[in-house]
């Protein structure tokens, strides 16, 4: 049995309350739910830094790992506003998204940005959740040379540092976030299938993740069978139940369902 990997990411699209109902709602999908009971899906939640205390202790009984939406690259010092990997880990958060496309564009993370917050996670003991993406539609072998680069500049810093360690390579093409649909699961397989190949060359990254993002919802992880290594997911999980079905789907793709 391969474990998918389901993470969701909430944005700020929840006020403080509606959040910690969500995650309520999803704590208990993972108490009962025999993809995440089994271990044949290892979810995590990234909800708003607000939430992240109470967040841990509405997981605190179950699989769920909880994480942060971004982090500074220094473990501490006079930056105001900021928030460092070494304080989401003494809470006691596993994973942090770093090098979103939003990120990027709204507040100009470029890919020294990018590395330097990949080494931060890494360094404390943190999964990054490190997004990558091409901007334009166009061909496979387009796409996954720009994240095949983007990879590479986002391990640099960390490879510099000796701190590599499992990363969760999140496959968003930029031209699919926000979209009705996402990209076309072919497209998805091919791209994710030379992430992994990049990933397993890299001993020092054993145990990395190809997950894919992106206007995910119901019903593509059944499309991408085994070429990706789970979801990322956004407002499709706004509804509890929606994830439920992803669950299911992950139930299915093992055989165990009647």
């Amino acid at each position: 049995m391969s474990t998918r990997t389901i993470g969701i990411s909430l944005k700020m699209y929840f006020g403080h309350e509606r959040t910690l109902n969500w995650c309520a709602d999803v704590a208990e999908i993972a108490r009962r739910h025999p993809a995440v009971r089994d271990g044949a899906a290892q979810l995590f939640v990234l909800p708003s830094f607000p939430a992240l205390a109470p967040a841990l202790d509405r997981f605190r009984d179950t699989p769920v790992e909880v994480g942060a939406q971004d982090l500074f690259w220094e473990d501490e010092g006079a930056f105001t506003g900021e928030v460092s990997g070494s304080v989401l880990r003494e809470m006691g958060c596993g994973h942090v998204e770093v090098g979103h496309a939003e990120r990027r564009r709204l507040f100009g993370e470029d890919d020294s940005t990018v590395a330097a917050k990949t080494a931060a996670a890494l360094r404390n003991g943190l999964v990054p959740v490190l997004c990558l993406g091409e901007e334009q539609a166009g061909g496979v072998t387009d796409a996954a040379r720009t994240c095949r680069e983007q990879l590479d500049a986002a391990l640099a810093a960390a490879r510099e540092a000796h701190c590599l360690g499992a990363v969760a390579v999140a496959y968003e093409p930029q031209w699919a976030i926000g979209a009705a649909e996402p990209a076309d699961p072919e497209f998805i397989g091919a791209v994710c299938g030379e992430l992994r190949t990049a990933l397993d060359a890299e001993p020092l990254l054993a145990g990395s993740r190809v997950i894919y993002g992106g206007s995910a919802k119901p019903g593509l992880l059944s499309a991408l069978g085994d070429s990706a290594d789970g979801l990322f997911l956004g407002r499709f999980a706004h509804d509890p139940a929606a994830l439920e079905e992803i669950l299911d789907e992950v139930v299915a793709l093992d055989g165990a369902l009647p």
